[in-house]
């Protein structure tokens, strides 16, 4: 029987506030937890990505190093130092997937020029109106995607409900969940309550053939009552810089606990392992990064603090992606929706 051919993933190994360090060894994870599927490919300065693997004594390890000058740093401007730095890791990386050299992109660097290289490399998916971040959260019944969460600050209600159709179907492929319940964040749980964007929205998704729980609030994400919360970029960017504050809040409001008093301290011991599991629910390491659905590749973006397991998780789930065909998939959904917007573009849209 003929060996399937390896999925080629190209990482950005100068992205990130810890690059290439923890880039290297979270490509080294990757290449020895999945290397029997994968290959993986460095995108930046060789000198020093080949510095890092051989202090990690993984220097004859089948990791491909492709050599670019450039970087592309967080406090640069996007769109223009895509234009202005063509050799740069981020570009470099995008452009070998688009000619067919990689089959994935992964990068912890400054996430605008991730999604304007991803836009002008890429380009999007046929019948997208607008790429979206997709980000996961934990909840009292597992992990929900919020999208979008940055992409997009101003949106019209289509683009609000094709997030939900890619996010459902993301969802759905990720999970093994055939039915994942759809919300629609809002200010309340009636249709009535919200913005204009958001009672456009409500509208217009209610007519697709999704598991449309409605509207939630804020405090329904973390309950578990969806598993896709639809939003735009600038409610959703919000929200998850709020939430990325949560675990370090509660470490130090245990740690000011726990000095108080000797009981206190006996207590935090017995419950060691508890914070342990909590912690772990809370580490967006778990997940990887986030997906940037709707491109016409598959590009994952991931934190900037990201460490070598959270890249060698986004491995993972950029493997997974490409096996599962997600692209094709969602080409196919928004497709079979398009009559059903082009007659409804009447509704009113903010």
């Amino acid at each position: 029987m003929p060996q399937t051919k390896k999925i080629r993933i190209a990482i950005d190994a100068m992205g990130g506030d810890h690059a290439p360090q923890s880039v290297v060894a979270g490509a080294v994870l990757a290449e020895k937890c999945y290397g029997d599927f994968i290959e993986l490919i460095l995108v930046g300065q060789a000198g020093k990505i080949a510095l890092e693997l051989q202090t990690l004594g993984a220097e004859k390890l089948p990791i491909e190093v492709v050599h670019c000058d450039e970087v592309i740093g967080m406090g640069d401007e996007p769109a223009e130092s895509v234009r202005k730095k063509p050799n740069s890791s981020i570009v470099v990386g995008l452009q070998l997937h688009k000619e067919g050299k990689a089959d994935g992109f992964i990068s912890a660097g400054n996430t605008g020029a991730v999604m304007a290289a991803s836009l002008l490399t890429l380009g999007r998916l046929k019948g997208v109106n607008r790429p979206a971040i997709g980000s996961f959260f934990p909840t009292e019944k597992g992990s929900a995607i919020v999208l979008d969460v940055g992409a997009n600050s101003d949106c019209k209600a289509i683009n609000l409900y094709q997030f939900a159709l890619m996010g459902a179907l993301y969802f759905s492929q990720m999970f093994s969940n055939d039915n994942p319940r759809v919300g629609l964040l809002s200010i309340g749980e009636e249709k009535s309550k919200g913005n204009e964007l958001t009672i456009a929205s409500h509208k217009l998704i209610s007519t697709a053939d999704l598991n449309f729980s409605g509207n939630i609030e804020g405090r329904d994400i973390l309950k578990g009552k969806v598993d896709v919360v639809v939003c735009d970029g600038f409610v959703g960017n919000i929200i998850l810089k709020f939430a990325e504050s949560i675990e370090s809040f509660l470490g130090e409001l245990v740690r000011r606990r726990v000095r108080s008093n000797i009981f206190a301290k006996i207590g935090a011991l017995l419950l060691k392992p508890a914070f342990k599991d909590l912690k772990k629910n809370l580490d967006y390491a778990e997940y990887g990064g986030a997906p940037l659905l709707g491109i016409n590749g598959v590009s994952i973006i991931c934190h900037g603090g990201s460490s070598p397991k959270a890249f060698k998780n986004a491995v993972r789930m950029a493997k997974t992606m490409i096996e599962k065909n997600l692209n094709d998939q969602i080409e196919n959904r928004i497709a079979a929706s398009g009559s059903f917007i082009a007659s409804d573009l009447k509704v009113k849209q903010s």
